[in-house]
């Protein structure tokens, strides 16, 4: 017979099972280290408040597009003639 508490010894597995799954996907992407002296501090931010404001004006322009007409990624089908059929079997678009 087992001498002494066996209860309570046995590890948690989820723990290590998780560090383990953390650790086989690292996540994807340039690492980024955050700045230390105040000149690049302030440069960092000022940095950062530009990228957002230049992203919403793109976006505003992209509303503004889209309300004054419909956008379509893909030409019409109107547009394009049909190809024409050579004989011989090949088809050829113009």
């Amino acid at each position: 017979m087992v001498q002494g508490k066996t209860k309570g010894l046995q590890s948690k597995a989820s723990s290590s099972r998780q560090a383990a799954k953390a650790a086989a996907n690292p996540k994807k992407g340039k690492r980024y280290i955050p700045p230390k002296k105040t000149a690049l501090v302030k440069q960092a931010s000022m940095r950062q408040s530009l990228t957002a404001k230049i992203n919403k004006s793109i976006e505003q322009q992209m509303v503004s597009a889209a309300s004054a007409g419909k956008l379509t990624i893909m030409k019409n089908t109107a547009d394009a003639e049909p190809p024409k059929i050579i004989p011989g079997g090949k088809a050829s678009k113009s």
